[in-house]
């Protein structure tokens, strides 16, 4: 039998996976005419996306709370996480995984603080890179919203944050954040009401804040180990970082509070941190919670808040010291946020746009993500779309302030969507006339061909 005719299998793996003729997702003919820029790759310094389309961090609680694998992913991450890379994903992101062991959401959220954890995220990286992707992993710690129960435990409690106390694996006593005590809790509801859903913190001391970059660097340092291709760092959703960022959260009157630079200050260090111990190619992200949706409520008029001025002058000094996109979220900082972000369809793209308009004013090549509420292929591909020809086109429309010909961000971020139906990226390309490959067990029950 000739060499070209056998089933190939993907080098370097502990087991039999076979080489695809074609990535999962890419058009089989790559320089056809009207291919929309949804499905052209990215190159972000030495990685290369096969498409603009990344699956978002999603929490999946679904890991040990103890024992030798607290922490670690499992089978079921390798199922879910692979059968997206399968399907044509371009970057597929492990959930906010925990610097620290308090640092998680819950007591079933994975970790990355301990070399044992390790082998869990290779094996995810190991099954994305078979199937074409790459591989990222979102480095997190929850602060004050930590040690809490599954979304399905507290939905079977009739509420939407169920406290995690010791007894199943939580940390009351070591919830922490920039400022503490019961004002500080997330929920308002201090310890003792039984309906309360979250911790009261403590407030980090600055032996702790010093320890815990220096925890985010070695977190990095395992991550590359695993294999990982990008690391993001969650800045966004209320949780530790979000919490140092906003005056709402963070009252503290050392260098790490009160001034734009000591609110500031964390992230910065943490960003040095990061980029001082992984290879100089690689992709750094970061989520951030544009605006926390609290202007013009009380506690803005009395602290200010973090909104989306704020997260321009940010990203504007983050851009020079090695972030490459800036994942644009918003909210979950404070229950009085102005806004139900499950029901407002386009609340976050418009941010995003305007973000990377003044970032290109600026000088900036920071590429910007658009996540949230994404499920249609026209609202995929608009995202991403530019009527310009050609960069010098673009340029000039730049200087004359037509920013309606510019994209609104250069990748799109997907989560529940890709929950709902894990063949949306094959989806959206036929419905945009493009013909992508499928993965080669799947070719037979493949769309129509165009």
């Amino acid at each position: 039998m000739a060499p070209s005719t056998l089933n190939a299998p993907v080098p370097g793996l502990p087991y039999f996976a076979p080489q695809h003729a074609i990535s999962p997702g890419t058009p089989v003919k790559p320089n056809g005419s009207n291919i929309p820029t949804l499905f052209t790759p990215l190159k972000i310094h030495s990685k290369t996306l096969r498409n603009r389309i990344i699956v978002a961090p999603m929490c999946q609680y679904s890991a040990a709370h103890e024992g030798p694998q607290i922490g670690a992913l499992t089978p079921y991450h390798v199922a879910t996480l692979g059968h997206y890379a399968l399907k044509g994903a371009a970057i597929v992101f492990i959930e906010a995984s925990g610097v620290q062991p308090n640092g998680r959401i819950t007591p079933n959220c994975p970790g990355i603080w301990s070399d044992d954890q390790i082998p869990g995220i290779k094996a995810v990286v190991d099954i994305c890179h078979a199937q074409g992707a790459l591989c990222g992993i979102q480095l997190a710690h929850a602060g004050r919203k930590s040690s809490t129960c599954a979304t399905w435990v507290s939905a079977r409690h009739g509420k939407t944050s169920v406290r995690a106390g010791a007894d199943v694996g939580g940390w009351p006593e070591d919830v922490v954040g920039p400022s503490g005590g019961e004002a500080f809790t997330w929920d308002g509801k201090g310890s003792a009401d039984p309906e309360g859903g979250f911790w009261p913190p403590r407030e980090l001391s600055l032996e702790e804040i010093e320890a815990l970059v220096g925890d985010w660097a070695e977190a990095a340092s395992r991550s590359v180990e695993a294999g990982v291709d990008v690391i993001e760092i969650h800045g966004a959703h209320g949780y530790l970082i979000h919490q140092f960022l906003s005056p709402v959260t963070n009252r503290r009157t050392d260098k790490y509070g009160g001034s734009f630079a000591g609110r500031t200050r964390l992230l910065v260090e943490i960003v040095k941190a990061i980029r001082a111990v992984i290879p100089e190619d690689m992709p750094l992200f970061l989520r951030l919670s544009s605006t926390e949706w609290l202007e013009e409520t009380e506690l803005a008029k009395q602290y200010g808040s973090w909104d989306v001025e704020s997260t321009i002058e940010i990203t504007k000094m983050l851009s020079s010291l090695g972030i490459d996109l800036l994942d644009v979220s918003s909210g979950g900082n404070h229950p009085q946020q102005r806004i139900n972000m499950f029901k407002s369809k386009d609340y976050q793209t418009k941010i995003a746009s305007r973000i990377r308009q003044e970032l290109r004013a600026s000088g900036s090549q920071m590429l910007i993500g658009a996540v949230g509420l994404i499920t249609e292929a026209e609202q995929a591909r608009g995202i991403v779309e530019t009527s310009l020809k050609d960069e010098a086109e673009a340029a000039k429309s730049m200087t004359e302030a037509k920013w309606s010909s510019e994209p609104m961000a250069d990748a799109v971020l997907i989560a529940r969507q890709l929950m709902r139906e894990p063949e949306w990226i094959l989806r959206v390309a036929w419905q945009l006339g493009v013909d992508v490959a499928w993965p080669s067990q799947f070719d037979r029950v493949r769309f129509p061909r165009l």
